[in-house]
């Protein structure tokens, strides 16, 4: 930011709560306003209107920051947006592009990517050099190899831009993963299916440190990162020449069955060569490639004959023949029932508390320790 940027109506408030040590709740309650009010102004999302100075200027009159100081405030940082608006080329177009980005871009702030307390012409700003685009608007017409493959094929809603910004934050959670320099093995990467397959039992926090450990001796960056409005994807695979190949999971739904069957299936990919730099694995999509996939995940989690012999039994629709099948194959119990639930034998209603959930809120950032995501099975 420039040396005569003025300070943003959100941060100088910041700044007189922490001078005062006020919290935002005692300001509510002094101002008379909503405590999310407050927030959505320090956070850059509304600004300081006429009716808010005034009160703002009774409670911090001590402070000698009356009604015109707040207003000038305001008015100081709505100029230089104008300014920087105009420097910068922004058009209205840009800045309509910021809605269909908003969930998206409040978890780049939240992760330290952006910085907050701004308006729209810095946000834009900001989001052209994380994506590394001079304009947002050019977005929908970048072509990512086979990444938009599957945009029109099914019924599925693709936003370009937030499908584009999420690609970027999958680059930006794996940049730090360890050994993210070391070639992909995919004949490594086949061996150790046995291994991964066999963390099916642990914890989630437990599952992604081994799931990265492992890929990471292969030559892939994992992580499981968020999903968002507009991006209904299962996962992204990106190869970069000279360094690891990078693999990300969403976690929609929170099944672990599900985890396991996307991660196999992206497995699938990767050793079948199903990606050109970059790979995009969109919901709901058929075709050769992702049915080859899915076969790979199905037989890898459960032995293909053993499974037709079972679902002719009886006791695949009971919990105790499903628990003795899952034994016989070394698996979870809810892997099989996840199966049986896909395959319609069951409904999904049916056993449904015996499969854990994947929750990524409690999850930790198994590089940066940073409180992001960890779970239990």
């Amino acid at each position: 930011m420039s040396g005569n940027e003025p300070i943003s109506p959100g941060a100088a408030l910041s700044e007189m709560l922490e001078k005062t040590g006020m919290s935002r709740k005692e300001l509510s309650q002094r101002a008379g306003v909503t405590e999310k009010h407050i927030s959505t102004v320090i956070n850059g999302e509304r600004g300081i209107s006429t009716s808010f100075a005034r009160k703002l200027g009774y409670v911090f009159a001590a402070e000698e920051a009356d009604t015109s100081h707040w207003l000038r405030v305001q008015a100081d940082y709505d100029a230089w947006q104008v300014q920087l608006k105009a420097e910068s080329g922004i058009t209205n177009e840009e800045l309509a592009i910021l809605k269909p980005l908003h969930e998206i871009t409040g978890y780049f702030i939240k992760r330290g990517w952006m910085h907050n307390a701004c308006g729209d012409a810095e946000k834009v700003v900001q989001l052209r050099s994380l994506l590394g685009v001079s304009d947002l608007t050019l977005i929908p017409h970048i072509t990512y190899n086979a990444a938009y493959r599957a945009q029109l094929k099914g019924n599925i809603t693709v936003d370009s831009c937030v499908l584009f910004a999420w690609q970027r934050m999958c680059e930006k959670e794996t940049e730090k993963i360890v050994g993210s320099d070391v070639a992909p093995d995919v004949d490594r990467l086949e061996s150790s299916v046995p291994g991964i397959r066999n963390l099916m039992s642990a914890g989630f926090r437990d599952v992604v440190e081994g799931l990265q450990r492992i890929l990471g001796e292969c030559g892939i960056a994992f992580a499981v990162v968020r999903n968002f409005r507009g991006a209904p994807v299962q996962g992204f695979i990106k190869q970069t020449p000279g360094k690891s190949l990078v693999m990300c999971l969403t976690n929609r739904g929170k099944r672990a069955d599900s985890f396991w069957f996307t991660l196999f299936h992206e497995i699938g990919h990767v050793l079948h060569g199903d990606y050109s730099m970059r790979f995009v694995d969109f919901d709901s999509v058929e075709d050769a490639a992702e049915r080859k996939a899915d076969l790979f995940a199905q037989d890898t989690l459960i032995d293909r004959q053993a499974y037709h012999d079972f679902i002719r039994t009886p006791d695949c629709v009971m919990w105790s023949g499903i628990e003795a099948f899952a034994a016989r194959e070394k698996v979870p119990a809810w892997i099989v029932l996840g199966r049986l639930q896909k395959d319609r034998i069951l409904d999904w209603s049916q056993y449904a508390n015996q499969i854990p959930r994947y929750d990524l809120d409690a999850l930790v950032d198994v590089d940066s320790k940073e409180s992001r995501v960890e779970g239990g099975a």
